[in-house]
């Protein structure tokens, strides 16, 4: 496994139970687990000479990584429509529902990364997701194993959550029936996704998780078979990363300087780490700071012609037709 050792931090922050706060310290690293905490002076030399990889983090703040609980990662390419900006959410919904049905398994795995990258840059290292749209296209049928693959591509820790809809306009629900599932199939993907990506030993870097979508579109059966799967498949779920911070390598270098500072060159390796990424984080008014980020990444792209296609639909002569005349 590969070791990485950050040194000579101007703080380290715990955040555990008692706030504990190391000054001038470093962090031993390895694999995707963190090994050691303390001060830099008592870190024996042996360690020092196995790290694979030195960050020298004088002058920075170390801190536990930020853990987003709730995302819609697909949603990344649909932000700006002008026609839903100030739509409350039935309307809103309403005015995407056609839009997502155009979604490509493609279009899902770079608008997760999207979303990844966002918030890696902001110091968020642990991600769930609940993708409930799973639209056919020419490119094949959207799965949930298109997120889990963009995620392991770049780097972050994520639990991937299954999402449904089984009741469409036909039945009185909301979305339209061209984006619902048949429950059966529902549960038998579920099961499928569990018993492929979810890793549930200490340290697991993606796990997955059962989530129904709304009660205007899924049945109650539906939620109640989903509970009874959650509970017989899923029971030490628990997200290793959430059960103490210093088990992992969820972790953010905070800079504090009077101006932003530029991050520091490291260098990539064959173990895939990336050089660090800046960012400028809130602050008071006399406190600036910059966030550096270990991203464990390869270089991900935006797709533009399947963001374009996505955000734009074509238009039929009739639609098209009123912005001719404003």
């Amino acid at each position: 496994m590969r070791t990485l050792l950050i040194k000579n931090a101007h703080c380290i922050a715990t955040l555990d139970a008692d706030n504990h706060e190391w000054r001038d310290a470093s962090v031993f690293i390895r694999g995707n687990l963190i090994e050691a905490i303390g001060m830099a002076t008592d870190f024996p030399a042996n360690v020092k000479a196995e790290a694979d990889e030195v960050i020298d983090a004088r002058g920075h703040l170390v801190t536990p990584g930020l853990v987003n609980t709730h995302h819609h990662m697909y949603q990344s390419l649909t932000r700006a429509i002008p026609a839903v900006q100030n739509a409350e959410l039935f309307g809103w919904l309403r005015g995407l529902y056609p839009i997502w049905a155009g979604l490509t398994p493609e279009m899902v795995r770079v608008s997760t990364q999207v979303a990844m990258a966002e918030l890696l840059l902001s110091g968020c290292t642990t991600s769930r997701d609940h993708l409930y749209i799973y639209p056919k296209s020419r490119e094949g049928r959207v799965r949930l194993d298109d997120s889990v693959e963009a995620a392991q591509a770049i780097g972050m820790r994520f639990v991937a959550t299954r999402g449904s809809m089984s009741v469409g306009q036909s039945q009185g629900g909301l979305p339209p029936d061209s984006l619902v599932e048949r429950e059966d199939f529902i549960l038998q993907d579920t099961q499928r996704l569990i018993k492929t990506w979810h890793d549930s030993g200490h340290g697991a870097m993606t796990q997955m998780a059962v989530a129904p979508c709304s009660p205007f579109s899924v049945s109650r059966d539906l939620v109640r078979e989903s509970a009874r799967l959650d509970r017989a498949a899923l029971w030490a779920r628990t997200f290793a990363c959430t059960r103490t911070w210093r088990k992992t390598t969820t972790m953010s270098l905070i800079r504090v300087k009077s101006s932003i500072a530029r991050p520091p060159n490291t260098r990539k390796n064959s173990a895939g780490w990336a050089p660090m990424c800046s960012t400028r984080i809130a602050s008071s008014s006399t406190t600036k700071a910059s966030v550096f980020l270990l991203q464990r990444a390869p270089a991900w792209r935006i797709a533009h012609a399947a963001l374009s296609s996505l955000a734009h639909p074509p238009q039929t002569s009739e639609q098209s037709a009123p912005a001719r005349r404003q």
